[in-house]
């Protein structure tokens, strides 16, 4: 099973692709799709879309996965979260000729205990844990470092 992890951010969305065979796990690709933060929203939500679309299309995952909205004491920092999670889940959605790709969501607690052992994990740990869970895989950034988290979380949490 090939499943893609997301971490929808409007600056940065990072992705990361793994192959998931039983309890086994192994990196596939990992990326980051950056918007230009002088960009009109709208540009910004399209490209978005559009450079996942791009992914999925190359990958064809069987399936997604992204955490759970969280929010932020800022509410312009949640609501631009919400709408580049929106960009994200539209690609899924319009995947394979419209048929989508499911997206199954996760708690970030749920994926650091999944990745690292505890709910209470620092970026670090997760960051540590990648390296011993997919040795020798080169994280383009501390985005898709979340993403193939995230991925991970999804193959273990069935």
């Amino acid at each position: 099973m090939i499943i893609l992890g997301l971490d929808p951010s409007l600056s940065c969305t990072g992705w990361g692709v793994i192959r998931a065979e039983g309890s086994r796990i192994s990196h596939v690709a990992n990326g980051q799709v950056k918007t230009d933060a002088k960009a009109p929203m709208a540009a910004r939500l399209a490209h978005l879309q559009a450079e996942l679309a791009r992914v999925i299309a190359h990958h064809r995952p069987d399936r997604a996965a992204a955490e759970e909205v969280f929010l932020n004491k800022n509410p312009q920092s949640t609501l631009k979260l919400a709408q580049a999670r929106g960009a994200v889940l539209a690609a899924c959605g319009a995947a394979y000729d419209g048929t989508g790709l499911s997206v199954r969501e996760h708690a970030a607690r749920a994926v650091k205990k999944s990745v690292v052992g505890t709910g209470g994990a620092e970026k670090a740990q997760v960051q540590a844990m990648l390296k011993v869970l997919l040795p020798g895989v080169k994280v383009v950034g501390a985005d898709a470092a979340d993403a193939l988290a995230v991925a991970i979380a999804d193959a273990h949490l069935g």
